[in-house]
């Protein structure tokens, strides 16, 4: 569940296009593998690796790229990853949480800690940011694929929580541990999906004004640029 992060839902255009996709396919490939060693290689039986491969194709990562991370789960046999969460407080003081997939969590941890206090900030003690944070399962599906109408009857019918509609995607919403449950329903009738997540999500924002928007965008794209990162949330609005 992987390639994309969220803080308050920013959007960020860079120049860099090329070195972004690279980065995105990186960490899509990552996750991939790391289903595909934790799981069923067949992605029918393996739910979050049908999720990770789901991701992929919405990044129009090539399906190449895809079978050679698949592959990889059998050949790196010693490669162990972890799932390991960091939290703390950037700029200003806003919640950050970053999950990261690491062979290695020494130098993950040391790079985290060296990028937070780089930006003012500092990495605090499990709890002391998430506590700001709801964590919730968060199905993305693109409009073109169902009216809004049709997915609120599925959600609902699939149980999930809470089912919304913007311009550009349906969001469904539903608790962490009924995730792939509701998803699996949802399978029955739709075929393309754009994410398939565990996402925290801030329950109460911090505005942040617009003369401090570079420095906080800085310390997110720094983030976002080390490997082992696979997902950023933060409590941050930024004011317009």
């Amino acid at each position: 569940m992987a390639g994309h992060s969220h803080w308050a839902g920013i959007k960020h255009k860079k120049g860099k296009a090329d070195k972004q996709r690279s980065k995105i396919f990186s960490k899509l490939s990552k996750e991939i593998t790391v289903a595909a060693k934790l799981g069923d290689k067949d992605p029918a039986m393996n739910p979050r690796l049908r999720s990770a491969i789901q991701a992929a194709r919405s990044a129009n990562m090539p399906k190449d790229n895809i079978e050679r991370a698949i592959d990889k789960s059998s050949v790196n046999t010693e490669l162990n990853f972890e799932n390991l969460r960091y939290e703390g407080f950037g700029p200003d003081k806003v919640a950050v949480i970053v999950e990261t997939l690491t062979d290695n969590k020494n130098r993950t941890a040391s790079n985290i800690r060296t990028i937070f206090q780089k930006a003012g900030g500092s990495l605090g003690t499990q709890g002391s940011a998430s506590h700001n944070f709801n964590q919730l399962g968060i199905i993305k599906i693109e409009k073109k694929e169902v009216s809004d109408e049709r997915i609120l009857e599925l959600a609902i019918d699939a149980g999930a929580d809470e089912c919304k509609s913007n311009s550009d995607f349906h969001e469904i919403q539903c608790p962490i541990n009924d995730i792939y449950n509701v998803k699996k329903e949802l399978e029955k009738e739709i075929n393309n999906f754009i994410s398939t997540e565990i996402e925290w999500r801030s329950l109460n924002s911090i505005e942040i004004s617009k003369d401090k928007h570079e420095n906080l965008i800085n310390f997110f794209e720094t983030l976002e640029e080390d490997d082992d990162v696979q997902n950023i949330y933060s409590n941050v609005e930024f004011v317009k």
